[in-house]
C-alpha cells in the first residue's frame, strides 16, 4: 500500500485512477490509503457545481476546466496555499503558470438494475491529452444527497496527487440534494431558464448553498426572467456589512459566453471567504467524521453482533408492528456496546417474555 501512496503522492495517473477505484469499491485498502496520504491533504481548492438535470453542468464544468488550465486566473493564487506547502515547492510554481485540474463527475445510478452510464466526461473529450487534467466519472451506487459515498476520499487523493483544483459535478439534484455544501469549498448552483416554474425552483433547498448562482443556456428566452426571480430571492436576506452575496453570472456554456466572468466571481469568493475558510473546512470534518462512524457502527453491527438475517427479522417485526423503531435501535445500541462485538443466535422473539425485547447476549 505505501508503494501505491508513493505513487499517488507523486502524480502517477494510473495510481490515481486504482486509488479511487478501492475507495468506490469501498475496500479496506481504501481507508488504509486515505490514512497513509491524508497528511498530505488540505492544499487543493474544491469547486461543486451543481443544480437540476438539463442545466449544462457538465458542458459548463468543461468550459470552466479550459479557462482555469489556458488563463491567467485569480481562481488559483499560489500565495494562498497551506504555508507547510509553501516553502520550495516546484508544485507551486507550476501552478502560478497553468495550474492542475482534477474533475469529479457524479452519474446516478439506477435503483432497478444498478447500472450507470458514465457520461459525463464524454462531454470533456477536449482535455483527453492534456496531462495537467484528470477526469473521472463516479456512480452514485445509489447514495442519496447528489455525491456518491466515496466522492470526498477521491478528492482526497486528487489533493494529494497535486491538483491544484478539484472541480465536483453533482447528478442533476432535486430540492434538498445539498451534500456538495460539506464537500466543496465554494458551491456554485447552475440554473436554466424554460423550465416551467421560477418559483418552484427557487424553493429548493439548493437555493440556500450556493455561493455563485449561474443562469446557463442565457440565450434561451426566460434568462432574464429567471435573473430576476433569483435576484428577488436574494433580496429577501438582510446581508450584513461585509457578508458575501452570490453573485448571479448569466453563461451559455456551449459557446463559452460568460466562462470569464463565472473564473473571475470564483476568485473573488475564495478571496473574500479566505478568513472563513478553516471553519468552512472545519465544519465539513466534523461532518465527514461522524458520517464514517455511523457507517462504521453500521457495519460492525451487521458484522459482529447480529446474526446472519437476524436485521431483515427485526426490519419484518417493526413493519408487522411488533416493535416500534425507536425501542429496537435502542437495543440495537445497548447490545453492541453489551457485547462488545461478539453475540450469539438470539432467542426468538416468541420465546421472549418483553413482546418488545429484540434479544441477544447478556
Amino acid at each position: 500500500m505505501s508503494a501505491l501512496a508513493d505513487r499517488i503522492l507523486a502524480g502517477d495517473l494510473r495510481a490515481i485512477a486504482r486509488g479511487i477505484s478501492l475507495v468506490e469499491d469501498e475496500d479496506p485498502a481504501g481507508a488504509e490509503l486515505v490514512r497513509a496520504i491524508f497528511a498530505r491533504t488540505g492544499g487543493a481548492y474544491v469547486i461543486g457545481v451543481t443544480g437540476p438535470p438539463g442545466a449544462g453542468k457538465s458542458t459548463l464544468v468543461d468550459r470552466l476546466v479550459a479557462a482555469i488550465r489556458t488563463e491567467q486566473t485569480p481562481v488559483w493564487n499560489p500565495s494562498l496555499r497551506r504555508s507547510e506547502e509553501a516553502a520550495g515547492s516546484s508544485r507551486i510554481a507550476a501552478a502560478a503558470a497553468a495550474p492542475s485540474v482534477g474533475v469529479i463527475a457524479v452519474d446516478p445510478t439506477s435503483p432497478f438494475t444498478g447500472g450507470a452510464v458514465l457520461g459525463d466526461r464524454l462531454r470533456m473529450q477536449a482535455h483527453a491529452a492534456d496531462e495537467g487534467v484528470f477526469i473521472r466519472s463516479m456512480a452514485t451506487r445509489g447514495h442519496l444527497g447528489g455525491l456518491a459515498r466515496a466522492t470526498s476520499d477521491a478528492a482526497l487523493l486528487l489533493d494529494a496527487a497535486g491538483k491544484d483544483i478539484i472541480v465536483i459535478e453533482t447528478v442533476g439534484v432535486g430540492q434538498d440534494e445539498v451534500d456538495i455544501v460539506r464537500t466543496a469549498d465554494i458551491s456554485i448552483v447552475t440554473l436554466v431558464p424554460g423550465t416551467g416554474d421560477e418559483v418552484q425552483a427557487l424553493k429548493a433547498g439548493i437555493m440556500e448553498i450556493a455561493d455563485i448562482f449561474v443562469v446557463n443556456k442565457a440565450d434561451r428566452e426566460g434568462a432574464d426572467r429567471l435573473v430576476s426571480a433569483v435576484e428577488a430571492n436574494l433580496a429577501l436576506h438582510a446581508y450584513r456589512g461585509g457578508e458575501w452575496r452570490p453573485p448571479i453570472v448569466k453563461t451559455t456554456a456551449t459557446t463559452g459566453q460568460g466562462v470569464k466572468d463565472l473564473v473571475a466571481a470564483i476568485g473573488h469568493f475564495r478571496d473574500h471567504s479566505q478568513p472563513a475558510q478553516a471553519a468552512r473546512r472545519t465544519a465539513r470534518s466534523e461532518y465527514r467524521l461522524r458520517e464514517l462512524v455511523s457507517q462504521h457502527f453500521m457495519e460492525h453491527l451487521e458484522r459482529h453482533v447480529l446474526a446472519p438475517g437476524e436485521m431483515n427479522g427485526i426490519v419484518e417485526r417493526i413493519a408487522a408492528r411488533e416493535v416500534d423503531p425507536y425501542t429496537a435501535a435502542d437495543q440495537l445500541v445497548q447490545r453492541t456496546l453489551r457485547t462488545g462485538g461478539s453475540a450469539g443466535l438470539p432467542p426468538s422473539p416468541k420465546a421472549s417474555a418483553d413482546p418488545r425485547s429484540l434479544g441477544g447476549g447478556g
